[in-house]
């Protein structure tokens, strides 16, 4: 029975070791930690933006190039003309020979070709990443893509005589670009793109920006993320200057891909991310309340150790004392024996070792032919498991308060506003990248529209095969006729179930119910000119719900959902059913809260809100103002578990909560651990040697364990032998004498 109680008083003193290091751990700084990690993951979904918009560009340029219908007439100029026409941040294009490099055309502002290897890096028809140039003072960015030209077609320029070949038949086209407008959110936050040397490319503002800014974030953070490695996302965090009652936070993240070789990886960009806020003036001390709440655990400790040692273990020892002597005086001769049997068991503690105690004087009064065979009364007193569920109950008084009273984060207070506004910010970021992939969703599916009508229905299935297969993110590609019916499809099943033909383009969803929401990208498709009209008017393009939710995940953003104007999930980052309403009721109204005046689109809101776990922070934002999305009515909303974040009010709790959870779990095992080894072993036996003094001879008492109770069961059966020994004897005329004990039975196993 000592290992129980020795390992109840060890654990509860480890818990409270524990709750003192884990309080005393909690300090309030100048600057909470949860707001530099906050400012450090909006700068790295800034660059995830930035990334985004650079790899869409690369990949739009290239596709448009590798489809572009070049023939035997083409001609450097109309080739250039018709690839860049159409795109309005291109600022300057050229046509070169992929092979020698010869400039061939060139396009609105001269494209800064020096020290750029133009026929080394193409050789070989790679994918050619975008470069990072100089071009009157500006930083501007070069994109690059492959033009194929008919096998017969051979450059005016070239030896007629010469055979052509694969190399021969390749232009390239390059052009230059802006770097993508960034686009910043929250008020008084600066965002910055960077080169490799600290130098900013760019810069935009959101609202006042402080006049604390430190000048020297750009090195710092160009520093930092040289000293990370290229090619990877890495980010993190900065203190600038600032004032007695406000300090500037700051992040910086790679533009860089973080599975693998991607366009933006040589380019060295570093996006930076800076705002002042709020200095802490409030200091959060916990150590008067870990040393205080470990003091009381600890007396808990040493008063349920006194308690069993006085009232359970020394009582059983003596016990176990006892039943031997007993054992011993019925089973053996002499005066040594006789004056063992002649002395008194003692009754010690109260419940099943008290009626032991009692059994037991009774069987040794027997031995001596003072009484006969005793009954004792069916009606019992409170046993030893009411001492244990007294010692889980004295834990509990201990535990109850440290979950669910003490050190209770208000959820008014314990989030800093920087980190709820931080919340806020990340949700409209998240909100635009995924109005930017769904506009370009839209864009892509509009260029393939157009280029439809006049074509065959052999023609027209080729153009939305390739177009399958070069955007992952549809699933299935169909045109509608007037009626609403399928004319041609391509790919997976339509989940479609509202069949109707709608005007313009756009997009929209196409069913309401189902295990899968159908998102759905739409363009009309116009009827050439004296040519066969278009086998359908509307082309749809159905987008996989697993890509736009592949959009949502991000670091510390907690869930992220995106419902309909009435409020029905269509897409989410965890699990969920479609069209189910947002898990939280609370969640619901702060998405009701974005909606603003009729006609408009409405506006970012955030709340901490109490859940059942804790504090959440909430946010929710309208997908788009303008653009394809802008009529949809479609939310964006977030929740992140406040206890995720190093909010010092909110880590006191949640450590307050952990050590109340242990104390109370390892109490109630140890002392359950007790009530199976000992407790319910002894109100065995107790009712065993209590049938044994009542006369019951034959019922044979088993030993079950190797411990103190167990050698009580087995001076109990060598008792039962020798009274059993001595009825056999009395009934046969030979009784032994009340002056000589009985000798010792021979079952000896």
């Amino acid at each position: 029975m000592r290992p129980p109680i020795a390992s109840l008083v060890v654990l509860l003193l480890v818990v409270a070791a524990l709750t003192v290091i884990g309080l005393e751990g909690i300090h309030a700084t100048r600057v909470p930690q949860a707001v530099l990690d906050s400012e450090q993951q909006i700068a790295a979904d800034t660059a995830l933006s930035t990334r985004t918009a650079i790899d869409v560009e690369a990949s739009t340029l290239r596709r448009t190039a590798n489809a572009y219908p070049t023939t035997n007439t083409s001609t450097p100029a109309s080739t250039l003309k018709a690839l860049t026409s159409a795109r309005k941040a291109v600022r300057g294009s050229a046509l070169l020979d992929a092979r020698t490099g010869k400039l061939l055309a060139t396009g609105g502002k001269q494209v800064p070709l020096a020290g750029v290897h133009v026929s080394t890096t193409a050789s070989g028809h790679v994918t050619i990443p975008p470069r990072l140039v100089t071009s009157g003072g500006a930083r501007e960015l070069l994109y690059f893509a492959e033009v194929t030209l008919p096998a017969q077609q051979v450059d005016a320029n070239q030896d007629q005589n010469q055979t052509p070949s694969r190399t021969d038949r390749q232009w390239l086209l390059v052009v230059s670009e802006a770097l993508p407008t960034l686009t910043t959110y929250g008020d008084g936050r600066t965002a910055q793109v960077l080169d490799a040397s600290g130098t900013a490319l760019a810069t935009t503002t959101h609202g006042t920006a402080s006049s604390a800014a430190d000048s020297g974030l750009p090195t710092a953070a160009a520093r930092a993320a040289n000293g990370s490695g290229r090619g990877t996302d890495a980010s993190g965090s900065m203190l600038g200057a600032g004032t007695d009652s406000r300090s500037t936070v700051a992040g910086w993240a790679q533009v860089a891909s973080a599975t693998g070789p991607g366009d933006t990886d040589g380019l060295g960009l570093v996006v930076l991310t800076s705002r002042s806020v709020p200095a802490t003036t409030g200091a959060a001390d916990y150590s008067r309340f870990a040393l205080e709440a470990a003091g009381a655990l600890a007396a808990v400790a040493l008063l349920l150790a006194l308690a069993l040692h006085f009232l359970v273990q020394q009582p059983l020892l003596r016990l176990y004392l006892s039943a031997g002597r007993l054992a011993r005086s019925a089973t053996e001769d002499g005066p040594a024996a006789w004056e063992e049997l002649s002395r008194p068991v003692p009754v010690h503690g109260f419940g099943e070792l008290a009626r032991i105690g009692r059994a037991l004087e009774s069987l040794r009064r027997q031995l001596l032919g003072e009484i006969g065979p005793q009954e004792f009364p069916a009606r019992r007193g409170p046993g030893y498991r009411a001492l244990a569920v007294a010692g889980v109950l004295v834990v509990a008084c201990w535990s109850v308060p440290m979950i669910f009273l003490l050190n209770r984060a208000d959820t008014t207070t314990a989030v800093p506003a920087p980190v709820l506004a931080a919340q806020q910010t990340r949700t409209e970021i998240t909100t635009n990248r995924i109005r930017q992939s769904l506009d370009q969703s839209y864009t892509d599916l509009n260029d393939v529209a157009a280029a439809l009508p006049g074509k065959t229905r052999a023609a027209q299935t080729e153009v939305l095969r390739r177009t399958l297969a070069d955007h992952k993110h549809y699933r299935s590609l169909y045109l509608l006729d007037r009626s609403g019916a399928i004319a041609l499809r391509v790919g997976g099943t339509p989940l479609r179930t509202l069949v109707h033909v709608p005007d313009g383009g756009g997009i929209t969803t196409v069913n309401t119910s189902g295990k899968i929401p159908a998102i759905a990208a739409y363009a009309q498709v116009k009827a050439a000119r004296g040519k066969t009209p278009a086998a359908g008017v509307v082309l749809f393009g159905e987008i996989d719900v697993h890509a736009l939710n592949s959009i949502l995940p991000r670091p510390k953003l907690g869930s992220v959902w995106v419902t309909d104007r009435d409020n029905k999930v269509l897409a989410s980052s965890v699990g969920y059913r479609a069209f189910q309403s947002l898990p939280d009721a609370g969640l619901t109204r702060l998405a009701r809260a974005t909606q603003g005046a009729a006609g408009t689109a409405g506006t970012a809101t955030s709340a901490v809100l109490r859940t059942s776990s804790g504090p959440s922070l909430d946010a929710a934002a309208p997908l788009a103002q303008s653009g394809p999305t802008a009529r949809l009515g479609w939310h964006v909303v977030t929740a992140e578990p406040a206890a995720a974040l190093q909010i010092p009010a909110v880590q006191a709790e949640q450590r307050t909560m952990l050590a109340g959870i242990l104390g109370l779990t390892l109490g109630a095992a140890c002392l359950g651990w007790l009530h199976v080894v000992v407790i319910r072993p002894l109100r065995a036996v107790a009712v065993l040697v209590e049938r044994l003094a009542g006369g019951d001879r034959r019922t044979v008492l088993h030993p079950v364990n190797h411990d103190e109770i167990g050698s009580i069961t087995r001076s109990l059966e060598l008792t039962r032998q020798a009274l059993a020994e001595r009825d056999r004897a009395a009934r046969s005329g030979h009784a032994a004498g009340p002056s000589r004990p009985l000798r010792e039975n021979t079952l000896q196993r």
